[in-house]
């Protein structure tokens, strides 16, 4: 008793010594109560037959039958498939973009052109999908400036955008281009800190630029990456919802359609099924927790330090 009260003693003390701190801290903890844990009261719907205008209490409990609905549900399957394969594309190809592109900035030694190039590589985050989608129609479409200068060159015309085989290449190619740069900027913060005496060192020994990033940058912001690899190995099962919506259309259905946009079509573009629509994300975040879980369980067995 003695020892566990010691303790609370010792965080109230921390707290009114470092109360600035959790002030700032209160805005994003408000966030997260309202929008991320008071909604979660609705989880009971997967349980439950939906019925407007009864309170949640009062609707009938179904057990697991929305799920063993869900499972028997050759559509859901195809879009599960989907969204694997596109974020294993996203983690593969696109996850070392920024880390790469951190490393860059990094070796820049002229601030002026150092900003400018951040400037340009980050605006495209800033832009959505809706207007993005756009551009990318009036670059990639049937008969958009990629396929005039085919036409031109007395090449065949190419369907970039309603060809299967290279939808999900598209995907991934547009979604590193409007967030690689933002994404940098976590790792650029991480490069910051490094100690420069340690590069210092590393010049009077004769390693390089290109050694000094493997042997010392590398190294030092590993940390970082690894935290950065397990929160994106746990949204698996979240891939880019307005990308996919924006840029799909029928003929690439079938390697396109993801969790996120079945659930869209299940609830709005067919007699919507509620229970059912809240099963599929209730089945979707179960599957991205043990996915957290497993990767930051592999990343301390490495010897990191993981999310927690």
């Amino acid at each position: 008793m003695k020892s566990s009260h010691s303790r609370f003693q010792t965080a109230i003390a921390n707290a009114r010594k470092h109360y600035p701190i959790y002030i700032l801290v209160l805005p994003a903890l408000a966030f997260f109560i309202v929008f991320k844990y008071f909604p979660m009261y609705g989880i009971q719907l997967a349980f439950r037959e939906f019925r407007l205008y009864t309170p949640y209490h009062q609707m009938p409990w179904l057990g697991l039958e929305k799920f063993t609905a869900l499972v028997a549900e050759p559509e859901f399957w195809s879009a599960f498939r989907n969204t694997v394969i596109i974020s294993l594309y996203q983690l593969l190809f696109g996850f070392p973009v920024p880390v790469l592109l951190a490393l860059l900035f990094s070796e820049i030694r002229f601030h002026g052109i150092q900003r400018f190039t951040q400037t340009v590589l980050t605006f495209p985050h800033f832009l959505s999908w809706v207007i993005l989608s756009g551009v990318f129609f009036n670059v990639l479409g049937s008969s958009g400036f990629l396929n005039n200068l085919l036409e031109v060159m007395k090449l065949p015309r190419q369907n970039f955008l309603m060809n299967p085989k290279t939808f999900r290449s598209l995907l991934v190619l547009t979604n590193v281009w409007k967030e690689a740069g933002w994404d940098s900027i976590i790792y650029i913060a991480a490069i910051m800190g490094v100690d420069t005496e340690m590069y210092e060192a590393a010049a009077m020994d004769g390693a390089g630029r290109i050694r000094q990033s493997l042997h010392i940058t590398l190294p030092s912001i590993m940390g970082i990456v690894v935290v950065m690899f397990i929160l994106r190995v746990g949204n698996i099962l979240n891939y880019n919802f307005q990308q996919v919506f924006m840029l799909y259309s029928a003929p690439v259905y079938g390697v396109a359609d993801v969790i996120e946009t079945y659930i869209y079509r299940i609830t709005f573009a067919k007699a919507p099924d509620y229970s059912f629509s809240t099963a599929v994300g209730v089945f979707k975040g179960v599957i991205d927790m043990f996915l957290l879980l497993f990767a930051n369980t592999v990343a301390k067995r490495l010897g990191y330090r993981g999310i927690y």
